[in-house]
């Protein structure tokens, strides 16, 4: 495909709490056995997307790590390459504050690309896209920008989405809004952007060189209302789950319990890859009770679990209850331990007879390693 990947790994680390204090927010575990950028880049690799440039900031070990040589997604062939551009890898002397900084720094990387257009996607969005589709509709539209976008309903009055979008019926934008209420009527941008390349190098060097950072603020909302950018819009009507803050994660892990949503996204004609680990089935004793969870493979399982999200190696000892959880890799839950509305991070351990409860807005944290 005549496309450039770029995915922002880290732009949305600050409404992540405690989970993104040690990793980017691409590398945070999801649904059982995934990280967040592995659905981003399974679409990419799906769409015949070869060439992909992974701009990071900071604490991008854990990224680095779990991609690895990209062999599970089909990209370590000669044609097919990933490549991790971190802030000052160009003579930067700064941390870029928005995507049009981070573009700056990746210049030398665009320029060396073959590719006439750029996909450009942020890692927080979870969805199952063809992105050849994406690109037909792009040029059929003529016009310079295309944004991905869907409809949704606000889950409360004056609800808020970072883009929306007002399009005609021929899917031509006729408004854009930054951080705006909105309805079923308007289309809420999903961070996803489809631009010809020498467009993209000649915006980001005149907005930087002007002192602007903000992609869809800076470039494409000026641009757009001064009238010197055409935007179309794609709609995509399948199942989409931001990952906005904390509630939304801990609630689009429950989601995926739900087998519409499930089916949407792990689509077996357009497979999710993810780094490849052997380990044994998941043992459940006799006196198991599990009910409505995805578990993934090496857990142990003894006591009471329900409505609840397990990654691998878990152990959740007899007479333990789970309840509406998000438990991840190596945790160890002890006998008596009562646990619900609550995600746990890698490697920690709950002693016998602890209760943690938290909320579906509010859900109770524990960090990685450690011990309550």
């Amino acid at each position: 495909m005549n496309m450039t990947g770029i995915i922002f790994s880290n732009i949305y680390d600050a409404y992540m709490g405690d989970l993104t204090k040690h990793r980017t927010l691409a590398s945070l575990p999801f649904g059982g056995r995934y990280r967040l950028i592995d659905f981003v880049l399974s679409n990419m690799s799906n769409s015949g997307i070869n060439n992909v440039g992974i701009i990071t900031k900071y604490n991008y070990q854990s990224l680095i790590d779990h991609l690895g040589s990209c062999e599970e997604w089909d990209m370590s062939r000669k044609n097919s390459k990933v490549f991790i551009l971190p802030p000052f890898g160009t003579g930067q002397t700064s941390v870029y504050q928005g995507k049009l900084e981070a573009l700056y720094g990746a210049l030398q990387f665009l320029r060396r690309t073959k590719e006439d257009y750029i996909m450009m996607s942020d890692c927080n969005v979870i969805c199952n896209i063809d992105y050849e589709l994406v690109m037909k509709e792009h040029i059929k539209s003529g016009a310079q920008l295309t944004v991905v976008a869907n409809r949704e309903d606000p889950q409360f009055e004056g609800e808020l989405r970072d883009f929306v979008i007002t399009a005609d019926d021929d899917g031509i934008v006729t408004d854009l809004a930054i951080r705006h209420t909105f309805t079923r009527e308007n289309l809420c941008g999903m961070g996803m952007f489809i631009i010809e390349k020498s467009l993209l190098l000649h915006a980001v060097e005149e907005a930087v060189s002007h002192g602007l950072y903000h992609f869809e603020r800076d470039f494409v909302q000026k641009e757009f209302l001064t009238g010197h950018l055409s935007v179309n819009v794609y709609e995509f009507k399948r199942s989409v789950l931001r990952n906005r803050d904390i509630p939304s994660y801990f609630r689009n892990n429950c989601l995926i319990l739900q087998e519409e949503v499930r089916k949407d996204i792990f689509d077996p004609q357009n497979p999710i890859y993810t780094k490849v680990r052997d380990e044994v089935p998941a043992f459940y004793d006799r006196d198991a009770e599990v009910d409505d969870c995805v578990i993934a493979d090496g857990c142990r399982i003894e006591g009471k679990v329900s409505d609840s999200v397990i990654f691998r190696n878990v152990t959740i000892e007899k007479g333990a209850t789970v309840d509406h959880c998000v438990v991840m890799q190596g945790t160890v839950i002890r006998a008596g331990a009562n646990i619900r509305y609550t995600i746990l991070d890698k490697d920690v351990e709950i002693t016998e007879g602890r209760t943690l409860v938290g909320s579906d807005l509010a859900p109770v944290i524990i960090q990685k390693g450690n011990k309550i």
